[in-house]
């Protein structure tokens, strides 16, 4: 049995037998990064030292007897957009190369609760700003099945390390589907709960309607466990939901029998790759042998949800990212004047997608376009809401695919923002009407890459996507693994 290889729960009971020593496990990950890193490229920032220590803490709280929580011990990775206090959160850009937090964001106070041991911030687009973890400021972030292709995005540098054997599980944000298709291309769990489930305090905004943070995960209970920890009302965020989190794991049964499942016709049209088609429409069968009843549905104003996402995202990135300026924090690059500094330090900090977007927004905030553009956005986007509030009244989750295709080349779409931004059109409308979605594995095409389904519920019921999700997972039975780091098509190391 490969240490690197199992899921949180199983290292958990190892640790609380005895089995097996957080010093041991922590020591054990970071060889694996020390092999792999300078292939996958998955992180920004390690933390050997506070890992090391913290490890020890542990070791001497189970000598002790202690009661350990979940993740006492247990290595994760955070995305580099979650403020680390006095350890450097860049969220992936030049701008923030020096800045080291004065606090942590809500979701670590409350791993740091449960005694996770940190290891390191993980690579990610620029501000999450991509979908590929090529727009970073200071490498790419390659896919563990297929160094020659792209883990997916924003949060890629999370779901690699997961996949690559770096961490057991991970944090990552998602403003447009940034947990889910990174996991669906990298072959792992990653769950974006309802909008104000997990506090965004401490998470570094890009668009604060969108944003959400959530787990990255090897299989479905490691994901209701870590949503049970980071979950909860926070005083500090002001969209952060009242309403008190069940505990998950309840929901990790076996039995989806009279489960009402929605098709959406729209989610099958010209664009998706016919094995990721093929692939996705298996596992909706197998639902239907577990005794799930099958409903194609339609969600007519999907078709509008990319255009829509793309005028909201980029008009509150203009607005979060007007803070940048060289002034308060951040690096500042000298000008002979302030106008001049601040021109300097947005120019030369600021990379070309985060640039692109900021453009775009403030496009649509401007006077003359408001109305013709913002306005009209927000109006399709109550619209595209209740396209899901009329189809739950009729099926209890909705599954489609979670990306269109598999994982692309590296620099494959780099040239051609469009044809990335378009990556994004299963999962968008989620982000949109603000509901939890999950992406779980269902096979890998004819070259080995993984594909994902995404599974989409009501606000608020994390439970029933987690009980369809942990039932596909049981009977598909297939134990996670760590791919060997060479080229799935070639076969040369790269």
């Amino acid at each position: 049995m490969k240490i690197i290889e199992q899921p949180a729960h199983v290292l958990h009971d190892m640790l609380v037998k005895k089995e097996l020593s957080a010093k041991e496990l922590t020591d054990a990950f970071f060889a694996s990064i020390d092999k792999s890193e300078d292939t996958l490229g998955a992180f920004v920032t390690l933390m050997r030292g506070k890992a090391g220590k913290d490890a020890s803490i542990i070791d001497a709280k189970i000598a002790q007897g202690e009661e350990l929580p979940y993740f006492a011990g247990i290595p994760v990775a955070i995305k580099d957009n979650i403020c680390t206090k006095d350890v450097k959160t860049t969220a992936s850009s030049k701008i923030l190369e020096n800045f080291v937090p004065p606090y942590d964001a809500t979701v670590m106070t409350k791993l740091y609760d449960q005694n996770a041991v940190i290891i390191g911030k993980a690579n990610m687009d620029e501000f999450a700003m991509g979908g590929s973890t090529e727009h970073s400021a200071y490498h790419i972030t390659r896919n563990p099945h297929d160094l020659s292709r792209v883990p997916g995005g924003s949060s890629g540098g999370s779901a690699a390390a997961v996949a690559g054997g770096e961490a057991v599980c991970a944090l990552g944000s998602d403003t447009g589907g940034s947990i889910r298709q990174p996991s669906a291309y990298c072959g792992v769990v990653g769950l974006k709960p309802t909008y104000g489930r997990i506090s965004r305090y401490g998470l570094i905004a890009f668009a604060s309607s969108l944003d959400q943070i959530g787990p990255i995960t090897r299989d479905v209970t490691d994901a209701a466990y870590m949503l049970n920890a980071v979950c909860g009302h926070d005083k500090m965020d002001s969209t952060s939901l009242k309403e008190k989190a069940p505990d998950f794991t309840k929901a990790l049964v076996a039995d989806v029998k009279n489960l009402k499942i929605g098709v959406p016709k729209e989610y099958f049209a010209d664009g998706i790759d016919p094995q990721v088609e093929e692939k996705v429409r298996s596992a909706i069968k197998s639902f239907a042998e577990l005794g799930a009843k099958i409903t194609e549905i339609s969600l007519p104003h999907t078709k509008y949800a990319i255009a829509v996402y793309y005028i909201i995202a980029p008009a509150e990135a203009a607005t979060n990212l007007e803070r940048y300026d060289g002034v308060s924090y951040g690096v500042r690059v000298p000008g002979k004047d302030v106008p001049e500094m601040m021109i300097n330090t947005r120019s030369q900090k600021f990379g070309a997608e985060v640039k692109r977007r900021i453009m775009i927004g403030n496009y649509a905030l401007s006077a003359g376009y408001y109305d013709a553009y913002y306005l009209k956005a927000l109006k399709v986007r109550t619209l595209i809401s209740q396209d899901y509030v009329e189809a739950f009244n009729k099926v209890d989750v909705i599954m489609t695919p979670t990306a269109p295709t598999p994982a692309f080349k590296l620099n494959e779409l780099t040239g051609d923002p469009l044809k990335m931004y378009l990556q994004d059109i299963c999962t968008v409308p989620a982000n949109l009407a603000g509901l939890p979605a999950i992406s779980v594995p269902c096979g890998v095409n004819s070259q080995g890459l993984p594909i994902g389904l995404q599974i989409i519920g009501r606000a608020l019921d994390e439970e029933t996507l987690l009980r369809a999700a942990y039932t596909f997972e049981t009977a598909q039975g297939i134990p996670f693994a760590v791919p060997e780091l060479n080229n799935a098509e070639g076969g040369a190391s790269v």
